[in-house]
């Protein structure tokens, strides 16, 4: 009985996780350019980098979450989710101790960013960080069950 719970356990963190990154990745991929204005915004990034990071990360997102949801390459595409959640809480984070005004470009782009629903978007991450963390020590090598 205690198998079964922590499976349905497994299987939820690993749907909401890669739901969220494929529905925050497709948003990304249809509008390149919205994406690499928030990248800009950001003010973290050299100039010459911007537009291969707005490429690329939507499409890294958008594997990685199909390959949870389809428990394809699970444990890496694990580690490719936790590690850009990472990333995105730093970036947050940096950006919230510097009192910099940003949109996060995480769902949608927003023209009028809030402090607020940066520290939100802080929360968020740190426990979607949290569970992905959960998964990934919780596993064996190999496909996550």
């Amino acid at each position: 009985m205690k198998n079964n719970k922590i499976a349905i356990i497994f299987f939820l963190i690993k749907l909401i996780l890669g739901i969220t990154f494929v529905y925050a990745g497709y948003h990304k991929v249809t509008d390149p350019a919205g994406f690499a204005k928030i990248l800009y915004g950001y003010a973290i990034f050299p100039g010459f980098s911007i537009n291969i990071l707005a490429i690329s990360i939507p499409f890294i997102e958008l594997i990685a979450g199909f390959c949870l949801i389809f428990n394809i390459l699970s444990r890496p595409a694990l580690l490719l989710v936790n590690t850009l959640l990472l990333i995105f809480i730093l970036m947050i984070g940096f950006n919230l101790l510097r009192g910099h005004q940003f949109d996060c470009g995480c769902f949608s782009f927003s023209s009028h960013p809030q402090t607020l629903s940066n520290i939100y978007l802080l929360i968020r991450d740190l426990l979607l960080l949290l569970s992905g963390i959960y998964l990934w020590m919780k596993t064996k090598t190999g496909a996550l069950r």
